[in-house]
């Protein structure tokens, strides 16, 4: 992804991977080390750390090191934000069907 996409462009291109969102619903769990993560797949640890990257820099998950692993957990905020956006795209849609209905019902009174 280009350095100035957005927030929302990051976390919409992290969550278009089934990896990526393998990982997420896994961290929805609770926090986890990333040798755990990385188990259920089939993929060398080097490429599975790269899709860890792209949800970090998504800021959907933040990671640490703790003694000789790290740990990755969900960062809820950014998951707010996404969730916020989806919100009001969805009223705006449903405000439009309805005046839609509105419409076509008023349209087919006037031709009956």
């Amino acid at each position: 992804m280009p350095s100035h996409a957005s927030p929302l462009d990051l976390a919409f291109h992290a969550l278009s991977d089934p990896t990526r969102r393998a990982v997420v619903s896994r961290l929805a769990q609770g926090e986890a080390a990333v040798s755990a993560l990385a188990k259920p797949f089939d993929m060398a640890l080097p490429s599975f750390a790269q899709h860890l990257k792209v949800l970090e820099e998504s800021g959907l998950i933040t990671s640490e090191k703790r003694g000789r692993s790290r740990w990755c957990r969900l960062e809820r905020t950014r998951f707010e934000e996404v969730a916020d956006w989806m919100e009001m795209e969805r009223r705006g849609w449903t405000d439009r069907l309805d005046r839609l209905e509105t419409y076509l019902a008023k349209s087919q009174e006037r031709n009956a």
